[in-house]
């Protein structure tokens, strides 16, 4: 098919009209229909950074949770376009926190910083575990720097926070709870190493934990950690009267070391609950704080597609897995507005495997059986596609499933089928997908790994 759309235009006008002698049902369009069709109904831009906000946000609405993803966690223009939207959802629709696939003890430091907080923020060493460059690049930098001016003349009830939803972090947690009870309540603290001292043989290497845990001499630490959990719960009424901030970051972390345990306990089963836990601690770490911020709150997600996208639509669902997209879906149902996004070709920042260095790869074009293929005949170089409240036969013609490509922080392209696509259905996937034909790799900053900061267990996404 030769592109009805040369670069850098958009001819509506001629395309529309060819569309309208094709399928306008949309219910047998063949791909190269499909692709006309992508390049008549999308909203194209030039860039990144010149994305067409007002329209994005006139159909966000009154969404109280807005989830944006990512098809990559190395992607420059994923992350720019992100972030821009982001910013126009905290300036323009008084939204209250950010909150990312990060751990929290690192967004943490993040967000001492960007809210100019009293207790002590310490340096920009935040994500210095693998893989660094996810959250430790330049693009993420400059929304760092952009929110902590924007937070600067604002009332501390007023700043926009960031937090994080992850839960590797299980031994950063466990010393931060321990470091605010030392400070706060010295007998707590004697009481939280005894209950935690249950996990100190495996504080280097967590994967050992879910390793002992095959074994049928194995004494789990569950009961500790839930009662180290339910004693803090308890004495929440003390210890939140002397400073509410800081004892919600503490019940953050010991709630994230409970479920940390479970994880890692049961993670070589060979089951889908490893994915399932992780998904509803991040959901519910994402209730925690719109609780935490008050009923009129809004909370902005930054995720990988496969986190924030309805899993119901993907072959997750097959598998009995589900994620906070869908949990989402469930609960806030038309109060909630996700965003994905996908490339055809370019650079990646990503590893070869897990623990290995970050290393600029080459993205492979798209197979010929995937959405992201569909999106590159389209001819039309950068756009965003309405799908909630689309155009209906074009919505109808891309419901059929179709191959969709993942790339996380591993990058394979020689096993690419295997390794990165899955079957999804994109319009009950996604509200709204951006697209990027060409896109470049994110820009790593450097740094050095903190010692005594365990690697955690090698999801790709």
């Amino acid at each position: 098919m030769t592109p009805l759309v040369s670069e850098g235009s958009h001819c509506t006008k001629c395309t529309r009209s060819l569309l309208s002698r094709r399928q306008p049902d949309g219910g047998n369009m063949d791909t190269d229909t499909i692709s006309d069709h992508i390049a008549a109904v999308s909203i194209p831009f030039e860039s990144a950074t010149s994305l067409p906000l007002e329209g994005i946000l006139e159909r966000i609405g009154d969404a109280r949770v807005v989830l944006i993803g990512e098809a990559s966690h190395g992607t420059s223009e994923f992350y720019v376009a992100r972030e821009r939207i982001t910013r126009a959802l905290i300036e323009q629709k008084g939204f209250s926190f950010v909150s990312a696939e990060a751990d929290w003890p690192d967004a943490s430091r993040v967000d001492h910083y960007v809210r100019h907080a009293e207790y002590p923020p310490g340096e920009w060493t935040a994500f210095a575990r693998f893989p660094t460059w996810m959250w430790r690049n330049q693009e993420t930098l400059d929304f760092v720097e952009w929110l902590r001016r924007h937070n600067a003349e604002l009332d501390f009830d007023d700043r926009v926070a960031f937090h994080g939803l992850d839960l590797y972090s299980l031994f950063s947690s466990i010393n931060e709870v321990l470091s605010y009870l030392d400070q706060v309540d010295p007998e707590t603290a004697a009481i939280a190493r005894q209950r935690y001292e249950c996990l100190a043989p495996y504080r280097h290497e967590p994967v050992e934990y879910a390793r002992a845990a095959l074994s049928p001499r194995f004494q789990d630490c569950e009961p500790d950690v839930l009662r180290m959990l339910s004693e803090l719960y308890e004495r929440r009424a003390k210890l939140e009267a002397k400073d509410g901030t800081r004892f919600f970051n503490a019940m953050q972390n010991a709630r994230l070391i409970a479920n940390a345990e479970e994880y890692y306990r049961t993670m070589l089963f060979g089951t889908h609950s490893g994915w399932n836990l992780r998904d509803t601690h991040m959901f519910e770490t994402l209730e925690s704080l719109l609780e935490h911020y008050g009923e009129n709150s809004r909370g902005v997600v930054w995720a990988h597609n496969s986190h924030i996208g309805n899993s119901a639509a993907t072959d997750m669902s097959r598998r009995g897995e589900f994620n906070i997209g869908q949990l989402c879906r469930e609960k806030f149902g038309s109060k909630m507005y996700s965003i994905g996004f996908g490339t055809d070709n370019g650079t990646v920042a990503a590893a070869d495997d897990w623990g290995d260095p970050v290393d600029i790869k080459q993205v492979r074009p798209s197979r010929e059986d995937s959405y992201e293929y569909l999106c590159h005949r389209s001819g039309v170089p950068n756009f965003t596609l309405p799908l909630r409240g689309g155009d209906p036969s074009l919505v109808k013609a891309l419901e059929k499933p179709r191959l969709e490509r993942a790339i996380g922080v591993i990058y394979r392209p020689l096993t690419e089928r295997q390794s990165h696509y899955f079957g999804a259905s994109l319009p009950r996937q996604f509200d709204e997908y951006i697209w990027f034909d060409t896109s470049q790799a994110v820009s790593p900053l450097g740094t050095q790994p903190v010692d005594g900061v365990p690697d955690t267990y090698p999801f790709g996404v």
